[in-house]
């Protein structure tokens, strides 16, 4: 921790944070939230920017920087822009040179796609633990059927794993809740659960999650944040931090550990 009692690491700030988030008032709870999923926007925004961003006065996002254990912001930024140094490629420059160039054109909005698809993917093996990596993909690789469920925007990402699992002979379900059709009763003992969600959760998602972890199931989620209230479950935690653009946000981090772990799935299951 630093003189005024704010955590001096990344991981000791994701700990703070998941400390505290659960008895947060509303407004520094929307912080706790803002914070959680935009982590990359601390170092290069301001106050008012980042109080935007919750949706609170300046003077909230403050008194939260506080609760973390900072004097202010400038400290709690000072922590993020010193564990970035030396790690941004110059891309920005070109970026804003092509923003001066062509504002509003289509070149333009795909150049800030990339951008963000490629900070997102930078910031995917700093966000993933390995252990709980090694863990998940044990858990699924064991599982006599694996359970997928991702609605609304985490639906592509759980279609494709379907896909990727049916291609390498994986045994895997799709649940999509069409027709407002229940299938947790398929979820037998010897299955295992992987669920995918980001702020704001799906309450579908996170209702089965509740159910199946109740029956001694095991769970894999890849969710965004270290506050999601799957980590409260007990499901096995892969946290992915995309960065946004604008009311968009890039699934290019979540697909690549899709990906991964379907491939690292396959491979076990056929090693074993």
């Amino acid at each position: 921790m630093s003189e005024s009692g704010g955590p001096q690491t990344i991981k000791e700030f994701e700990d703070r944070l998941l400390e505290v988030a659960g008895g947060l008032p509303k407004r520094l709870k929307q912080c706790a939230d803002y914070v959680a999923g935009n982590k990359d926007r601390i170092a290069v925004s301001t106050v008012a920017e980042m109080a935007e961003g919750a949706g609170v006065q300046p003077s909230a996002f403050m008194r939260f920087c506080q609760i973390m254990g900072f004097s202010g912001f400038s400290e709690m930024q000072k922590l993020f822009r010193e564990s970035f140094v030396g790690g941004w490629p110059d891309y920005s420059t070109r970026l804003q040179h092509l923003r001066e160039k062509a504002e509003g054109s289509p070149s333009a909005l795909l150049a800030e796609f990339v951008e963000a698809g490629r900070l997102s993917l930078e910031n995917l093996v700093k966000t993933v633990d390995p252990q709980a990596m090694e863990a998940a993909v044990k858990q699924l690789s064991e599982a006599r059927m694996i359970h997928i469920i991702g609605l609304r925007r985490s639906f592509p990402v759980a279609s494709y794993m379907a896909y990727a699992f049916e291609k390498m002979g994986v045994p895997a379900m799709l649940h999509s809740v069409v027709g407002r059709l229940d299938n947790h009763h398929a979820i037998r003992e010897g299955d295992a659960l992987l669920a995918v969600t980001f702020s704001p959760y799906s309450t579908e998602t996170l209702d089965l999650v509740e159910q199946v972890r109740a029956r001694g199931i095991p769970v894999v989620a890849v969710t965004d944040t270290v506050v999601s209230p799957l980590r409260r479950m007990g499901a096995t935690l892969l946290s992915v931090s995309e960065v946004d653009f604008g009311a968009f946000r890039s699934l290019s981090a979540t697909l690549c550990l899709a990906i991964t772990l379907s491939v690292a799935v396959g491979t076990a299951r056929q090693d074993g």
